[in-house]
């Protein structure tokens, strides 16, 4: 005769067994792909969705397996930006990652209404109304920072060290773009400061900064000691540039604030942001995001600074650099 006890031991690895059994034999529960709209708004900065997905790859988001990118890039096109946006939100994606600034208001705008959340890189929030505050962003969006003009004025002072004689700087930009005005309002106090004049040169496009140069470059004296850049899509546009790049050396005047070279035509020094490491900065917020945090209540993170000089530009152009820039710079260009 089985003992009561043994019966029940048996019984109860019985069920342990079937148990087992059941839930080996149930089909595996499929892991969710998420699919992330990425727009690449300008050229100049593009690295940052490499970066982007270089640090969703190390936080477990495997290309093809249970994450799905539609990567779309343009340069400073602000229909393209509505297709991509009005394509990504038709297409219910999980996420949109958007840079630079322009280009992630419009990503705030095209997905109001929807639960698709935004997050942006490179983009200013000064004076932009992209998020209500630094702490809470608000709504569907959150990111990285721009920090514009703390940038403007390392840019300027920089300018300062490399030509102190310079007293007047022609300042280049995008007709009406929406971070500008703060970069100016951080200059302007300290340019007065400084007993140096600021010359504005708005312009839509390269032809017309074309057409303002030409004006100085026929007169007795063209009224400008050194060009220097904002943030901004328009001088890193290689066509734009060029132009800008051609006449400061032929007339034998500084040319900095973003890095450039464009057939061999070289700006001094750039203070910018890596654009790689940038990218890569959004990944935890993304990463947040997509596990159920409302974007809107990640705190906006600032991009750290990164100054490159060239220093060959600088020798061809016959400037003297002053030691102590040269041991700032985090890339020197030689």
């Amino acid at each position: 005769m089985f003992k009561p006890k043994f019966i029940i031991g048996f019984l109860i690895v019985v069920l342990l067994v079937g148990v087992g059994v059941y839930f080996l034999l149930l089909p595996e529960k499929e892991e969710k792909v998420y699919r992330v709209g990425i727009l690449s708004g300008l050229e100049y900065i593009a690295e940052a969705a490499d970066g982007f997905k270089a640090g969703m790859a190390e936080l477990g988001y495997i290309k093809g397996e249970n994450i799905i990118y539609s990567l779309q890039r343009t340069d400073f096109d602000m229909v393209e930006y509505r297709r991509i946006l009005e394509k990504f939100v038709e297409d219910e994606v999980d996420l949109i990652f958007v840079f630079p600034t322009e280009a992630s208001q419009e990503a705030k705008a095209a997905t109001q209404g929807t639960d698709i959340p935004v997050v942006f890189t490179v983009a200013n929030i000064e004076g932009t109304g992209l998020v209500e505050s630094v702490s809470k962003p608000g709504g569907n969006i959150t990111g990285v920072r721009y920090p514009g003009p703390d940038i403007a004025l390392q840019r300027f002072e920089i300018m300062r060290e490399l030509a102190p004689e310079a007293k007047r700087m022609w300042i280049p930009y995008q007709r009406g773009y929406p971070i500008v005005t703060s970069q100016l309002e951080a200059l302007y106090s300290a340019a007065e400061a400084a007993g140096i004049t600021l010359i504005e040169a708005p312009a839509d496009n390269a032809a017309e900064i074309q057409a303002l140069l030409n004006e100085r470059a026929i007169a007795t004296d063209i009224g400008i000691d050194a060009i220097l850049a904002l943030a901004e899509p328009l001088y890193v546009t290689p066509d734009a540039f060029l132009v800008t790049c051609k006449f400061a050396t032929e007339h034998k005047i500084p040319n900095a604030g973003a890095l450039m070279d464009v057939e061999g035509c070289a700006s001094l020094f750039g203070v910018h942001i890596h654009n790689f490491n940038t990218g890569k900065q959004v990944a935890p917020m993304a990463d947040k995001i997509l596990r159920g945090i409302s974007a809107g209540t990640l705190p906006v993170v600032s991009a750290e600074p990164y100054f490159q000089f060239n220093y060959k530009a600088a020798q061809d152009l016959g400037i003297e650099v002053p030691e102590g820039l040269l041991e700032r710079a985090d890339e020197i260009i030689r």
